[in-house]
């Protein structure tokens, strides 16, 4: 059942706020520099990189891992065309994800691990702080690195502190292993600095929007994402001992 996966009543409620509420809206630009219903680590400069790694644009196909309501898919898209699919555990971010009828997208309510797509279908596969949801985060990698076309591209965020645990580096995380097992090549960029930077962004701007969501009698969900910055309120030295972020660029 998809109420026992890992907060997935949680995701319900988030992405039925999402849709409602223009001061969370208001703080994802602020914090992030664009509202794309963000919870977690994204921001503009991230979804940024994405584009700089994709290849060229025209007839592509995009898959977005856990994509809820599709707000990066879309922008991507408007940047660069293509086909663009997504699929979530959260039902309320899929209908949201489909109610414009986006051209050319295909949203759909899946658990990783359990959807299927036919073999190298995508030119390009996105897992935005996704990865963790995986039950066996070795066997997904195999099922993306099938997905992929010839010459295709992984592209994901992945953090450590959070949750999984902090490894040795880079080269130790479970997703490098996993995509080693996989067959994938891949480059990795540290990305630490620039979140612990952002965290601080973050914790500025929902401070910033304290009074706006108590308006909106949203005090539960300010609180939750003034906690989420609780381990950037420190120096970055001590931030970097037991947290790490890392961008992965892999290639079939």
């Amino acid at each position: 059942m998809k109420e026992d996966l890992l907060f997935y009543d949680a995701y319900e409620q988030f992405y039925a706020m999402a849709e409602q509420s223009k001061c969370f809206a208001g703080f994802c630009a602020c914090a992030y520099g664009a509202d794309f219903s963000q919870d977690g680590f994204s921001d503009m400069r991230q979804i940024d990189l994405i584009l700089a790694h994709i290849p060229h644009a025209g007839d592509l196909h995009i898959l977005d891992v856990g994509c809820g309501n599709g707000k990066m898919l879309k922008y991507l898209k408007r940047q660069i065309g293509g086909h663009i699919y997504g699929f979530d555990y959260s039902e309320n971010a899929i209908r949201a994800a489909q109610s414009d009828q986006t051209a050319n997208s295909d949203f759909t309510v899946g658990i990783i691990g359990e959807i299927e797509y036919p073999p190298t279908t995508f030119d390009y596969i996105i897992s935005m702080d996704t990865m963790y949801f995986a039950k066996d985060m070795h066997s997904f990698a195999a099922q993306l690195y099938g997905w992929l076309k010839k010459d295709g591209i992984f592209f994901a965020g992945y953090q450590e502190g959070d949750m999984m645990a902090k490894t040795a580096g880079s080269e130790t995380t479970v997703l490098a292993q996993a995509l080693r097992e996989s067959g994938f090549q891949y480059d990795i960029i540290d990305y630490t600095k620039q979140t612990y930077d952002m965290l601080t962004r973050k914790r500025s701007a929902i401070l910033a929007f304290e009074d706006d969501f108590i308006k909106e009698n949203l005090q539960s969900w300010y609180t939750m994402i003034l906690n989420q910055t609780s381990s950037a309120v420190v120096s970055f030295e001590e931030y970097s001992a037991s947290n790490a972020r890392y961008i992965f660029v892999a290639g079939k």
